[in-house]
């Protein structure tokens, strides 16, 4: 679905002349394309599952928002609107990202699902967050989220 609809917009920018944008896609184009030849090499079935595709968006996603964090600490105001723009393009293919409230209820949930108390076991809970949140929150703010709520249990 991701695949195809990034394929539409990619010849509709083309044609209207949206340079940026076309680069941006092709990009991402390039990005599913080699998952599918990765899991080609691998023996199994060169198609990409939804779950597969938003995890390239998001990874895309992340790459843009941690360089233009760097560039902005460097000055370079520059690059750092490109790579905004480019994240803009990208946010519109992935899926709309829950509020925060709706972040701390899925948490809530994954802490009482694994009986979690302690810090330690951060890990199991993240994981059981990050079944639903997957492409639906940022996970470092996912982690920030889980660590607050289990260092506040830890106190109790």
């Amino acid at each position: 679905m991701f695949y195809q609809k990034i394929s539409n917009d990619l010849k509709e920018a083309m044609k209207a002349g949206r340079e940026f944008e076309v680069g941006v896609l092709r990009m991402l184009s390039s990005a599913f394309h080699n998952k599918e030849i990765e899991k080609k090499g691998r023996g199994m079935e060169p198609v990409l599952s939804e779950d597969e595709a938003i995890e390239i968006l998001t990874r895309e996603a992340k790459k843009r928002k941690e360089a233009f964090e760097v560039y902005q600490k460097a000055g370079r105001k520059d690059l750092a609107e490109k790579e905004a723009k480019e994240l803009e393009i990208i946010k519109k293919y992935l899926p709309e990202q829950l509020s925060e409230e709706e972040v701390k209820k899925i948490i809530d949930t994954a802490i009482e699902k694994t009986g979690v108390k302690e810090i330690k076991d951060f890990g199991r809970v993240m994981a059981e967050a990050m079944k639903e949140l997957k492409g639906k929150a940022d996970a470092s703010i996912v982690s920030e989220i889980i660590k607050k709520k289990l260092e506040i249990r830890n106190e109790k």
